[in-house]
């Protein structure tokens, strides 16, 4: 017995401009978060491990080589970020467009032909000419091209992490602090939409910015920047980040027909005991306020219609669960230590399950459980644009491609329309302030020599991707995996 997938489901990888593409001379550029990993202060806080973001993978210059290796292995999907630092290394504030204000909301950025003509002026061509080399490799070989416009990295002239950290948001580029950044972030939509999207089949505006808002201005030991603790600043990110997309889905709109998403982390929220499934409940629906936001239009309570409907399909990361306890005080929920996120590295989960190299409980089951949600809650396609396990020696990845996958088969048997699975990731990458100690890739990579070479388990995804299927000598790989 086999389980199949269907001929169209999409087998794929990605592409981050900071954790990917430099490496090799004339691939360096520079954004908040290349200041942010070569500070001084940060590496002697232990915020950030030190490695730098330039002796990377080199995919801007590898970039036909590892296509097709991931061809070699059944891939026929990637999802590419084009880095807004690249683009446009310069202010584009100057180019004006008109903006509907409401009280404190952006509802509106008109943006016509004669905008991109004068961005286009701005534009770094030899960066968007380069795009499109990596771009039309992959369409050429058949696979589907997924165009990503924000994974975390700003130009500088947008935002100075140092300087916030240091002086304040008032007194420096604060990023999404700044409302002017939507203005922005819809012109660099706009522009990269009208010149790529001949070579995109799908456009996504922004990863995981629950991520960006949380770690940026929460959970400042994360080694995220800028690492300016303030609960204002946290809700004031998510409100423009909201807006940001909601803005940025429109603008990619003016030029394109494809579908636009937006991405986020989800874990599969699980209570310790019975009583505690409301604390779950409550943690869930946080988690999925971007979603929210782009579907039903509703923000921190409130429904507004320039956010509503801007939302084609979703993108899933998934990595693991948050087991969690009531808790009187805000949120209403406490997360507990020795499951998902909060394990030993390379040990046992309270559970006994095996744990990453990053110390994420291994629990494939929650996939299942969070694309069940986010079906009956949306109702749109979904791909799987991020799951994978930091495991350098290869023990675990195996198992985790197969049970994952498997959880993927459930969803797709009992109707789910998931499109695809897009595995982090095909190489060795910057696991941003843990620099390279956590490998996530198919392939190792010795980053002084940029030499890949195939991990077991890219064996396993192979069997697997250039098949459609999980043949019947893997299916004891199916199970999640204990120790025992």
């Amino acid at each position: 017995m086999t389980l199949k997938f269907n001929k169209s489901f999409k087998f794929g990888f990605s592409t981050v401009g900071v954790q990917h593409e430099m490496g090799l001379p004339g691939s360096e550029f520079v954004s908040d978060w290349t200041i942010w990993l070569h500070d001084a202060e940060n590496m002697a806080a232990g915020l950030v491990s030190g490695d730098a973001p330039e002796n990377g993978p080199g995919y801007w210059n590898l970039f036909q080589e590892d296509n097709t290796r991931a061809v070699s292995i059944g891939m026929d999907a990637a999802w590419f970020t084009v880095e807004w630092a690249r683009i446009f290394p310069k202010p584009t504030f100057d180019i004006e467009v008109a903006v509907e204000r409401s009280g404190e909301d952006i509802r509106n950025v008109s943006i016509d032909r004669e905008c991109i003509e004068r961005l286009s002026k701005l534009a770094n061509k030899e960066a968007l000419k380069h795009y499109r080399e990596i771009l039309e490799d992959w369409k050429n070989r058949g696979g589907l091209v997924v165009a990503n416009l924000f994974h975390w990295s700003i130009p500088p002239w947008l935002h100075d992490p140092i300087k916030v950290r240091k002086l304040g948001p008032d007194r420096a580029p604060s990023g999404w602090l700044d409302s002017r950044i939507i203005v922005e972030f819809s012109k660099f939509a706009a522009f990269v939409s009208h010149e790529l999207d001949d070579l995109v089949d799908a456009w996504y505006t922004m990863n995981e910015p629950e991520v960006v808002a949380s770690l940026g201005y929460l959970s400042v030991g994360s080694g995220f920047p800028p690492g300016y603790l303030d609960f204002k600043s946290y809700e004031l990110a998510r409100k423009h980040l909201a807006e940001a997309h909601a803005r940025a889905y429109d603008a990619v709109k003016l030029f394109s027909k494809k579908p636009v998403g937006i991405v986020e982390s989800v874990a599969d929220w699980v209570p310790l005991k019975e009583e505690d499934a409301e604390a779950a409940e409550k943690g869930f629906e946080h988690n999925v306020w971007p979603f929210e936001a782009a579907f039903k239009g509703v923000f921190n309570g409130l429904e507004r219609e320039d956010l509503k409907g801007r939302l084609d399909w979703v993108g899933l990361n998934y990595y693991t669960r948050n087991t969690v306890g009531r808790d009187e005080a805000p949120p209403g929920y406490t997360t507990l230590s020795n499951y998902g996120y909060g394990c030993t590295p390379g040990g046992v989960s309270k559970e006994g399950r095996p744990c990453s190299d990053f110390g994420w409980e291994v629990y494939p089951e929650g996939l299942y459980n969070v694309l069940e949600k986010l079906w009956k809650r949306y109702g749109v396609p979904i791909y799987v644009t991020e799951n994978g396990i930091a495991d350098a020696t290869d023990r675990l990845r195996p198992h985790f491609i197969v049970s994952h996958l498997y959880q993927v088969y459930r969803a797709l048997e009992k109707g789910i329309d998931v499109r695809g699975y897009f595995h982090w990731n095909l190489t060795d990458n910057l696991e941003w302030a843990r620099g390279y100690s956590m490998r996530f890739g198919l392939f190792h990579v010795d980053f002084k020599t940029k030499r890949r070479y195939a991990r077991p388990s890219a064996l396993v995804f192979r069997e697997i991707a250039k098949n459609k299927e999980i043949p019947e000598h893997l299916l004891h790989l199916t199970e999640p995996p204990r120790v025992y």
